[in-house]
């Protein structure tokens, strides 16, 4: 075996997060709040910002920078309402006929759906296709050729 097919498929095993079964009531809170932001900035239009913000209007637990609630293990199950933080973060996948790279060197984006395992919907904002709005993104881990990403639960105070 080559050592980059090794590497490719490392990241894509180690990211390995399931759907869960039920969303709880944080986190249906934490995805209605950022869905009624759609298409508007919210605060500075930092990408992070979107996630302070959901996360204070929920009188979330959180550190103030990066630590956005209690991080999953990578055998943990995802829903709607978790926070990803991207860590030099590459992409390459194609839609439509076009090939497309991103690089995410840090940013946060919080999941509004669960398509699959590794599957999601994300809103975020500070983006090259949405500016500081927020907007709505596909993000799959199986397109991630380099970086590191970390999803966390929002917990309440």
């Amino acid at each position: 075996m080559n050592r980059a097919f090794f590497l490719l498929t490392f990241l894509i095993t180690s990211y390995a997060f399931s759907q869960c079964d039920s969303v709880n009531v944080l986190n249906e809170k934490i995805v209605s709040l950022a869905v009624q932001k759609e298409g508007k900035k919210v605060l500075r239009g930092e990408c992070w910002d979107l996630a302070k913000y959901v996360l204070d209007e929920n009188n979330c637990k959180w550190d103030g920078l990066y630590n956005y609630g209690e991080e999953l293990s990578k055998s943990a199950c995802v829903m709607p309402g978790d926070i990803i933080q991207f860590k030099n973060v590459k992409l390459k996948y194609e839609r439509n006929g076009q090939t497309f790279n991103e690089v995410m060197t840090h940013h946060t984006a919080i999941i509004s759906q669960v398509n699959g395992e590794g599957d999601y919907i994300i809103l975020h904002q500070n983006t090259g296709q949405f500016g500081r709005k927020v907007g709505r993104s596909i993000f799959r881990t199986s397109e991630m050729i380099k970086g590191s990403i970390k999803i966390y639960r929002p917990v309440s105070n």
